[in-house]
Order: C-alpha cells, then sequence, then structure tokens
C-alpha cells in the first residue's frame, strides 16, 4: 500500500498549502468546550439513556448510516436568560469565505456573561473528503474544526464549545469570516451546509460572569504592541499539521534514506515552539489529530471521529513572565515555529491569539524576566532496514525542557509568575516494502507547571496512538487503531491542593473494506468504541463517563456510567 495512493484519495485533506496561512483559513485545517453532537441522548432508540442498546447491525455499511456523534458531553448552560445570534449561515463549494458582520444581541448586556456559547450545525450529502475550516471574530480566530465525510442519502452534524473566554471581542460589532475549502465537482458532490449560533448566558447570583480576559489580540503579523498595564498574558495557537501533504501524517514522516513515502529529513518529533523577539518562551507536544479519513479508512470515522477532529483545541501557552519586557510599550515580535518540519516546506497552520489581563489600578505596569533556563532539545530516529521479506523500523525519540520566571510589581503587589514545560516522544513505526503493512506505536507527553503568586497549576497531559493498517489478498484494507487523549490536572493554593480533574478520552477501530473499486462494490465492515471519561473540578456534578459503539455505521452501545 503507498501511502501516497491509498490515503491520499481516501483520507487526506485536498487543499493547497498555503490556504491556512490567511485569518480565514481552510485546510485539508484557555479552557475550551469539548465537540459535541447534540444534547447525551439523542433522537433514536440508539441512545435512549443510560446504558441504551441500539439495534442489531447490518452485515455491512450500506448508502446511510448513524449522524456523526461523540462521547464527549456537550457545554454545561446556566439556566439564566439568554440571547441568541446567527454567526454565519453558508454553502461551501470551493474557497469562498463567507463574510458577514456580527452585532450583539439586544437583552443581555454588552458584557459580564456567565457563558458564551457557539454551536456549528452542519448537513452534507453525497461524496465528498473531509474538510478543515475555521471561523474568525475580529481577527480572532474563535473555532477550527474538521467535517465528517457523508453518506449518499446525508448525515447533519453538531459542534458545541465555550467562547465565553473571548468575551472582549462579543460586546461590540465585529467583522466574521469562516472558510472550509471545498472541491464540488462530478465525482465530489458534497455541498457543505452550515449554521453557526451564538448563545449568550446572562449572569446572575447563582451564576457568577467568569473572569475573562480583558483584550484578545489577534496576532496577524508577528509585531504588537501590547497594553502598558498588562498583568497576565497567555497566547494560544491553533496549530494543525494539514493541507494534504505528509505533514498531515507528520508522526508517520521518515528521514530520507528509509525507503517511505512520507520524508522529513529528522524524521516525525515535532514541537511547536513560540518566542518573544527571537529567544524561546515557550514550548508543547502538537496533538497527534487523526481526521476523519485517516489511516487510509474513512469507515474508522463515519459515526465516531477521532478525539479533537471536530473541535480543535489551542495551545495555551502563559507568557507572564515576558509581560514586564512587553509592557514597554514598544514593537515586539512573538513568532511561532515548528521545529522537525523540513525547511521551506509548507504544511502547517499556527494561527495565534493574544489573552491579556491588564492592571486596572496602574497605567504602566513593571517588572522583570528573572529566570531563563533552556534545557539542549534531545532527538533522534534510527532506521533499521528490512531483512528479505521481513520488516523496516524507525525508532524516534525525542525531548525538551523549559523554565522561565519573572515578576510584576502590580497595584496590587509584587506577583512572581515561574513556568516550567517538558515534552517528550517515542514510536516505533514499522513497514513493509511497498508498505502494504504500515504500523505504528507512539506516545507523547507535555507536562507543565504554572506557578502565579501564591496558586499553581500542574498539568500532565498524555497523547497515544496504536495502529496498523494491511492491503491484503483481494485488496481488502483493514486498519486497527487505538487513540488516546488523557490529561491530569492539579491545583494548588500555598502547597495545599483546591481542585483536581481527569481526562481519559480514547477511541478504537477495527474496519475493512476493499480498496480500489467503486463505492458500491467495498462490502465494507467496521466497529469503533469511544469512552469519553472526566473527573473532577471540571466535571459538572464531579463525574462524566459516556461510551459510544458503532457497527457498521449503526450505534449498538450509547452508555452512560455516571
Amino acid at each position: 500500500m503507498r501511502r501516497h495512493r491509498i490515503m491520499g484519495l481516501l483520507g487526506a485533506l485536498t487543499l493547497a498549502a498555503g490556504v491556512l496561512a490567511g485569518p480565514a483559513a481552510a485546510a485539508g485545517s484557555p479552557a475550551a468546550g469539548p465537540a459535541a453532537a447534540g444534547p447525551p441522548a439523542a433522537a433514536d432508540a440508539t441512545a435512549a439513556g443510560p446504558g441504551a442498546e441500539g439495534p442489531l447491525p447490518p452485515a455491512e455499511f450500506g448508502t446511510d448510516w448513524h449522524d456523526p456523534l461523540t462521547a464527549a458531553p456537550p457545554v454545561e448552560r446556566p439556566e439564566t436568560r439568554s440571547c441568541e445570534v446567527i454567526l454565519a449561515e453558508a454553502q461551501f463549494r470551493d474557497f469562498t469565505p463567507y463574510r458577514g458582520t456580527y452585532a450583539p444581541p439586544a437583552g443581555c448586556g454588552r458584557s459580564g456573561w456567565a457563558k458564551a456559547v457557539l454551536r456549528l450545525d452542519g448537513k452534507v450529502e453525497g461524496r465528498q473528503y473531509d474538510r478543515l475550516g475555521n471561523l474568525t471574530l475580529g481577527g480572532v480566530e474563535i473555532l477550527r474544526t474538521s467535517t465528517p465525510q457523508p453518506s449518499p442519502d446525508g448525515i447533519t452534524w453538531s459542534v458545541e464549545k465555550d467562547v465565553t473566554r473571548y468575551s472582549d471581542l462579543l460586546g461590540r460589532p465585529q467583522p466574521v469570516e469562516m472558510l472550509i475549502g471545498n472541491v464540488v465537482n462530478d465525482t465530489y458532490t458534497g455541498v457543505i451546509d452550515v449554521k453557526v449560533t451564538l448563545t449568550l448566558y446572562t449572569a446572575d447570583r447563582h451564576h457568577r460572569a467568569p473572569d475573562t480576559p480583558d483584550r484578545v489580540l489577534p496576532l496577524t503579523t508577528p509585531a504588537v504592541t501590547t497594553p502598558r498595564n498588562t498583568e497576565r498574558l497567555l497566547a494560544e495557537v491553533y496549530a494543525t499539521g494539514s493541507g494534504g501533504g505528509c505533514e498531515e501524517y507528520w508522526y508517520m514522516t521518515v528521514p530520507d534514506a528509509a525507503p517511505y513515502s512520507c520524508k522529513a529529513p529528522d524524521g516525525p518529533h515535532r514541537e511547536v515552539r513560540i518566542s518573544v523577539d527571537g529567544r524561546l518562551a515557550g514550548l508543547a507536544a502538537p496533538f497527534p489529530t487523526v481526521w476523519t479519513g485517516g489511516w487510509s479508512n474513512p469507515f474508522l470515522w463515519y459515526v465516531t471521529p477521532g478525539p479533537r477532529a471536530f473541535d480543535v483545541q489551542p495551545i495555551v501557552y502563559d507568557l507572564t513572565p515576558y509581560a514586564a519586557l512587553l509592557n514597554d510599550g514598544r514593537e515586539h515580535r512573538v513568532e511561532v515555529s515548528v521545529s522537525g518540519v523540513p525547511a521551506g516546506q509548507a504544511g502547517w497552520s499556527t494561527p495565534v491569539n493574544l489573552l491579556l489581563w491588564q492592571d486596572h489600578g496602574r497605567q504602566v505596569v513593571t517588572g522583570a524576566l528573572t529566570r531563563h533556563e533552556e534545557g539542549a532539545p534531545t532527538g533522534s530516529s534510527r532506521w533499521t532496514p528490512a531483512a528479505p521479506g521481513g520488516e523496516h523500523r524507525l525508532d524516534t525519540d525525542g525531548g525538551h525542557r523549559l523554565t522561565v520566571a519573572g515578576y510584576l510589581d502590580t497595584s496590587h503587589g509584587r506577583v512572581t509568575t515561574t513556568v516550567t514545560r517538558a515534552v517528550s516522544h517515542t514510536s516505533a513505526h514499522r513497514w513493509t516494502d511497498g508498505e502494504n503493512r504500515d504500523a505504528l506505536t507512539a506516545s507523547w507527553t507535555d507536562e507543565e507547571s504554572v506557578t502565579h503568586g501564591a496558586a499553581t497549576t500542574r498539568t500532565a497531559r498524555t497523547y497515544t496512538m496504536d495502529g496498523e493498517t494491511t492491503l491484503g489478498t483481494g485488496d481488502r484494507l483493514r486498519t486497527v487503531l487505538s487513540l488516546g487523549d488523557r490529561a491530569d490536572t492539579v491545583t494548588l493554593r500555598g502547597g495545599r491542593q483546591t481542585g483536581r480533574s481527569l481526562l481519559d478520552h480514547r477511541y478504537t477501530g477495527d474496519a475493512t473494506y476493499t480498496a480500489n473499486v467503486p463505492r458500491d462494490q467495498r462490502h465494507a465492515v467496521g466497529t469503533s468504541t469511544e469512552r469519553y471519561r472526566l473527573y473532577g473540578t471540571d466535571a459538572g456534578a464531579g463525574c462524566y463517563d459516556r461510551t459510544v459503539s458503532t457497527a457498521q455505521g449503526t450505534v449498538t452501545e450509547d452508555r452512560f456510567r455516571c
């Protein structure tokens, strides 16, 4: 199996590599709400309630299947007065963006909301690739999403996201731009029809307005001048490897010497780095998103997408140690790069938003950067050539660590912020000549500690991928894959634990079909199970646990355990 032949035809996000550079991007793509597909209980008997089991699945995929859904929880909404407004409504046939104007809805004020919820409702039918798109408000990207691949009879799906942290933008009129780049012709007939709404929920004594940034700025160029009284500064980066080329599958790339269809001189290790005036200010492990045609097998994803595929979550960096430097009133440069990408090669999109909190008791906040300790980046890729009739193997590891600290003399005293972040990656990639067997076992860790005054937040993130695709007799292509997205977050004050949240989001799938034949001759079968567990402070009642299982496009289980 040649990856460029099969994965490219069946799953690649087929867009030009440079499309995502602008504020309205499409590609072949501080606590964001997870993607959702409507309320926990679907409208049919397959999700009637806790422990519900659906009908017997068909022997193979037909021309219709269950609408896409995820096990992730919908965004919690307060029971307060609300106002809804349409942000965008469009049919995407090509690369023409939707452009409109947002006006705050009357009746819910201009600030101080308890919650702001964005919802995308989409529909598509016929034949179409998965597509990546985004929505910007006032130039700030507030949603990056990918689309499911449709059935001939058509599907509908939805995505919800908590956008309360963008409240600074929501209180005044803003230009809106949205693009889901698409190609429609006699073969690929699916027109992507979407409607995006924003609902604002007023605050009351039972539902207080959260602490949100005073300013949200899009970083359209590296040059930026921030308010001189900034006392907290975050940067969020919607980093995606995409564009239809090999960086869409960056975790599978191999050095030039190895015989494989996707190359990168240094192998698959990637880091997303942010710098201030040319000096490293933050680093992170990119999330290995698998889009809804990934791993050569769209039948894995027709009903349950992989983690984060519908709601691409930004990487968040705490840049507060650099606030004193940026508060001097001069222009500074904030830049993002992806290490490991071949020089001059496109394939990554990294739009940046700056989130700033201001000290309203001072016009200028001064301080200093007091510590910058960077460990030397480590990493290697070791290729073991295949013996006759055997497998090639590429073993990769990499890591990096950074600690920065600084203080600010605010109107409420001196506040010191220390940020430590360490990333690591290990993987074993095995394939045969011709790539008729292609397998990867990989894990990434991203551990972060932020101490701001007396409060400390520690987050340990782990991402996993373990899969194999084989092309066998009769061109039967089979993919078996498991994915994991886990995070353990602990908050402390004065050294005493005040909160903890544990996220464990897992996907497993096994699908087989006949490749290189018309759609109605594929005789596809496939099962999938997605389980989303969230415990602790971030989980409403303290516990959320949902499992969704499918077979041949039918939901066979929709179970709640909390």
